[in-house]
């Protein structure tokens, strides 16, 4: 048996998810947040291989994670896949994930992109990096994130709400960096520099600068990237008339940070040797360089090619703090955001 069934979490009831059948060693149960699209050619490509039967169920990673808790020990689901560090560590601090390791998965992702307790790994990574309207900005003015908040940039920045778990992330990167007191006085003067509320999605704020209604702002790399292969020439506009910029590239800066779309083994798993082997698979180069071209994001194994969409912009300097360090920050990330005013 080796097919992959689908469905979505708005139209199933934990009862119908999975038959008697599903449960057996043939099997392995997905709940992703990540679109059907973007993850199903990979878990058809696993199921042929290994002659399994996979469910896969796409829904809102909030949602999932809630349902998830909600199921609790009588969960069907084996494997959990979502996007950013910050919510692979509520999955884990909720409970609903369990630790594991096989041979050969901390061997290929570097310490740095999984949980450091093996609660989770990283399967792709996206860059939240800085965009411009070239002009009205010039690049030799730009450098690192917390340049952002000198006053020349005052009126120029946009972005996207404190609520958005990608920016939670970023800001707890710079508390692992700079430490709190110096994240509290860079957010001051970068809320300052905004110039209207916080609004939209990354594609919204990418379109924003392009049209003018601001010059700068923060964004993941797939959104772009996502913008340069699509069929809508309105969108390939927008990919030419707004830059990419690394920042925090120099000697001694850290790197541009970076996040990771990940999966972890539920709490309730009843496949664990499919689990192990789907995400070692998702960890091979074939899989890791179709993932990175279909997602627009960098692979987290070594030595293989950046997505297509991205390879004009060059090798970039990664920032390699522990992801871990995302979750553990994200609570106070939110609180100085709040004490900053950014809304």
């Amino acid at each position: 048996m080796n097919t992959i069934s689908r469905t979505s979490l708005l139209w199933l009831s934990a009862s119908m998810l999975v038959s008697s059948a599903a449960v057996a060693s043939g099997s392995l149960n997905i709940y992703s947040a990540r679109q059907e699209a973007l993850i199903a050619p990979a878990l058809d490509a696993y199921a042929k291989k290994y002659r399994v039967t996979v469910n896969l169920v796409t829904g809102d990673a909030d949602t999932l994670l809630s349902r998830l808790k909600l199921e609790g020990e009588a969960s069907p689901a084996d494997v959990f896949i979502t996007v950013d560090a910050g919510r692979l560590y509520r999955a884990k601090e909720a409970g609903v994930l369990q630790p594991f390791e096989t041979n050969t998965l901390d061997e290929v992702v570097p310490d740095h992109l999984h949980d450091r307790e093996h609660y989770w790994y990283g399967l792709s990574q996206r860059a939240r990096v800085i965009f411009y309207n070239p002009k009205k900005v010039n690049q030799a003015d730009l450098s690192t994130y917390e340049d952002l908040a000198d006053t020349k940039w005052k009126g120029q920045i946009c972005v996207r709400s404190s609520s958005n778990i990608y920016n939670q992330s970023l800001v707890a990167s710079m508390i692992e960096a700079n430490g709190e007191e110096a994240t509290l006085s860079w957010l001051q003067g970068f809320v300052k520099n905004f110039s209207r509320p916080p609004f939209g999605g990354d594609t919204d704020l990418l379109n924003a600068v392009s049209a003018g209604v601001c010059n700068i702002t923060l964004a993941n790399t797939y959104y772009y990237g996502r913008l340069g292969q699509s069929d809508d020439a309105a969108d390939r506009k927008v990919y030419e008339q707004v830059k990419l910029f690394w920042p925090n590239q120099q000697e001694g800066e850290r790197g541009a940070h970076v996040n990771v779309s990940g999966i972890g083994m539920t709490a309730s798993a009843k496949n664990k040797r499919n689990v192990r082997r789907l995400v070692e698979f998702l960890t091979d180069h074939e899989s890791q360089q179709w993932y990175a071209d279909i997602n627009n994001e960098y692979p987290v194994v070594e030595g293989i090619a950046p997505p297509k969409s991205l390879q004009p912009f060059g090798e970039f300097k990664a920032d390699t703090i522990s992801l871990s360090a995302l979750g553990e920050n994200n609570r106070l990330a939110v609180e100085l955001m709040d004490k900053a005013g950014w809304k």
